[in-house]
């Protein structure tokens, strides 16, 4: 291990601020009050946490906020912080031949001798600084253009050049993580603290690297008792985290729009508020449906005759955060990826939504080094056969050697479960003439009155609404309409199994690659019978190899070579699976079903092997425009599967009176993936309009298309939402 000179000492710290010492591979060292920094040394600074240092020469304080990782550097003349990522609170002395300070990140530099400044360094290559004492000069090192922070100013310098000054209001300055540490203490006094601080947990020890002291003051710190993190923190502290840690506790949206549910228009106004207690959050969507008559929709809250629509009214129920050791997630799902995608890529439950309200479940851990997912896409499947599940599992060798490795599990227990069917009597809506009375199904001319079912008075059947029942008819002449589609006795299944490797083969400050592989597997079973046929089927696909690559911090990069063997489709289970798996048919003389692996299998030539590429490409300029889009090209012979996806987004932090601007576009597994008329086609817009501070209106849109029997029609959901910010 590299030894080198003690510079400063940590003098608070909440939370686990870890250390890298100086030729080591990791942040492998718990930083407590005390802890010398020793020159080359880097730190880390999580989520929820803050630290300070002093320095021992000049005693200059530096603080550092949350999600902040950096370095120092001391040369006989110069004192540098090489800021990666974060906030810095700097408190510089002048003081007679003391060092010249710099702060440098990968866009900017600034140079200063004798202030207080702040840093923010934000990974989409956008540095901010804001000055409140004394003057601070800052270079931006692409174009070497320079310009001065003084107080009440800002400076902003990004990764394609720019850098200009602004006034700055007061509040704009980051807030001090611990505002009591003003008058740095001076070397004899953290050693004297340590010694008389009393020991209130077991004893821990922390290995700490050697520093040209004395052998007898090393041994002195080393040997006295070491703070818990848990001790009660100061009060300024406490108010600090509990802050950081709630955020937002309140939020509120009024949804006011146009929603079609069982074929009706009804006008919709829901309140969803929004609420966060911790690592708690809680989402609610209390809806109120109206028709053209002014009647409610009473069945959405007649929790009497259905207790489960309780669990309607709730959006969502969170536990933590993705990053967390434990997470959960009940109700709406967004974005769900498993591993690279190769099986599940970017699905939602919400995409029928409020039409169809799906409540599914999403969890996963973080424990030494593995790393695990489950989620559930919808309980109320289960009902009618099973429901979309999925399972991934990954584990990373060391951080010395990040080799990763992961599995993923994914199954549609039963394809029809899709099929909505209100009253359970297996014939599912779509098909169903009276889709709320169990013991009716079909009504051939229909004049509302049921064909002869069991239980019917065939006598006073009126098939062709003469007004005469049957018994005055000329039978001969009737037929009767063919018995819809049940999914009684029925099944498809849709599994899945995946295995990935990954390995990080670069990483610095302007560049990450990754390279990784992934072997999938895909298989289409059924019980069939007369109203559905679908022969077994299975295939392969392999991504050898693919390359993930980060630019500058802000441009994702994905380039994979993909070999498909016989019946396997990419990222089967898309955003848009809800709306294509299962799609019903009314074009023969028996009404049957379509799964989504028919739909695509079903035309010539589509089982035959294909290879191609796939390409992604994300990024963000200055922090404004958001632009992710990917396209995929398969051939077999002269025979084309191409898929196109792309979502824009504006920071409307930057744009005066709009809250939110998004756009996307969805279309797979189609030759002419620009063709938007087709079923696999999902986009739509999300507008926002401040209305007043805190109060916006929010257009949402949504369009898709289905097969109602008579060619493509498309389906257009439209709400106005009002969403109040606390």
């Amino acid at each position: 291990m590299v030894q080198s000179e003690t510079i400063a000492r940590m003098i608070k710290t909440k939370g686990e601020v870890m250390i890298k010492r100086l030729g080591s591979s990791g942040y492998d060292k718990v930083a407590k009050p005390g802890a010398e920094i020793n020159n080359g040394d880097a730190c880390e600074v999580g989520s929820q946490e803050f630290a300070a240092v002093v320095y021992l020469d000049d005693r200059s304080i530096v603080k550092i906020k949350e999600n902040t990782r950096f370095q120092f550097i001391d040369t006989p003349n110069t004192r540098t912080i090489n800021i990666e990522l974060g906030t810095l609170l700097n408190d510089i002395k002048t003081q007679k031949n003391s060092k010249a300070f710099r702060i440098e990140t990968p866009v900017s530099v600034a140079s200063v001798k004798g202030t207080k400044f702040a840093v923010v360094v934000n990974p989409s290559g956008v540095d901010q600084f804001y000055g409140m004492e004394g003057i601070v000069e800052v270079m931006n090192l692409v174009t070497g253009k320079t310009v001065s922070l003084t107080p009440g100013t800002k400076v902003i310098s990004d990764i394609a050049g720019n850098i200009i000054q602004a006034p700055a209001t007061p509040n704009e300055y980051p807030e001090d993580p611990d505002p009591e540490v003003e008058e740095p203490p001076r070397e004899e006094e953290i050693k004297e603290n340590i010694k008389e601080e009393p020991k209130k947990v077991e004893k821990k020890q922390i290995e700490q690297e050697p520093a040209p002291e004395p052998e007898e003051e090393i041994k002195e710190i080393e040997e006295e008792p070491i703070e818990d993190s848990s001790v009660e923190p100061s009060e300024p502290e406490e108010e600090i985290l509990e802050k950081a840690e709630s955020g937002k506790s309140f939020g509120m949206g009024l949804s006011i729009g146009s929603a079609t549910i069982d074929g009706t228009m009804y006008n919709q106004f829901s309140l969803r508020p929004e609420f966060s207690f911790g690592k708690v959050g809680i989402g609610l969507d209390l809806g109120l449906y109206i028709d053209n008559e002014g009647n409610i929709l009473k069945d959405t809250w007649d929790i009497s005759q259905d207790p489960s629509l309780i669990f309607d009214k709730f959006l969502f129920i969170r536990w933590g955060k993705e990053t967390d050791p434990f997470w959960l997630k009940w109700g709406s799902m967004e974005n769900v990826t498993l591993g690279y995608g190769g099986l599940v890529n970017g699905y939602s439950n919400m995409m029928e939504f409020p039409s169809v309200r799906r409540v599914g479940i999403n969890s996963g851990f973080n424990l030494a080094g593995f790393t695990g997912n489950i989620f559930v896409a919808n309980l109320k499947d289960f009902s009618r056969g099973g429901s979309l599940v999925g399972i991934r599992g990954s584990y990373t060798l060391s951080k010395t050697f990040p080799l990763k490795l992961g599995f993923n599990v994914v199954t549609d227990m039963n394809q029809f479960a899709g099929l909505t069917d209100k009253d359970d009597d297996t014939y599912p809506d779509v098909f169903d003439d009276f889709p709320e009375d169990s013991t009716l199904w079909n009504d051939t001319d229909g004049d509302g009155i049921p064909d002869p079912h069991s239980g019917i008075d065939s006598s006073m059947w009126d098939i062709d609404a003469d007004g005469n029942n049957i018994s005055d008819d000329d039978e001969s002449d009737l037929s009767l309409k063919q018995t819809p589609f049940s999914i009684e006795g029925k099944q498809a299944a849709a599994t899945g199994f995946s295995f990935d490797i990954g390995y990080p083969i670069m990483k610095t400050k302007i560049m990450t690659v990754e390279i990784y592989s992934e072997y999938s597997m895909l298989n289409f079973s059924a019980v069939n019978d007369e109203q559905f046929t679908r022969p077994n089927r299975e295939g392969t696909g392999i991504t050898i190899p693919g390359v993930r690559a980060n630019l500058f911090k802000f441009l994702n990069l994905t380039l994979e070579f993909r070999i498909k063997e016989d019946y396997f489709i990419p990222q089967f289970f898309d955003q848009a699976y809800d709306l294509t798996r299962v799609v019903p048919d009314f074009s023969g003389d028996t009404t049957t079903v379509f799964t989504k692996d028919m739909l695509r299998f079903n035309s010539p030539n589509s089982n035959k092997s294909t290879n191609g590429l796939f390409g992604s490409a994300g990024f963000n300029i200055f922090n404004f425009v958001t632009l992710e889009a990917s396209y995929t090209s398969m051939k077999a012979d002269t025979t084309e599967f191409n898929s196109f996806n792309a979502v824009l987004a504006l920071n409307t932090e930057n744009i005066p009176k709009f809250s939110v601007a998004s756009a996307y576009y969805q279309h797979n597994n189609d030759k002419d993936p620009f063709k938007i008329e087709s079923e696999n086609s999902v986009f739509g817009y999300r507008i926002g309009w401040e209305v007043s501070k805190g109060v916006s209106l929010i257009w949402d849109y949504r369009q898709f298309y289905r097969d109602t029997g008579t060619g493509l029609e498309p389906v257009k959901q439209t709400s106005i939402e009002t969403a109040f910010s606390f």
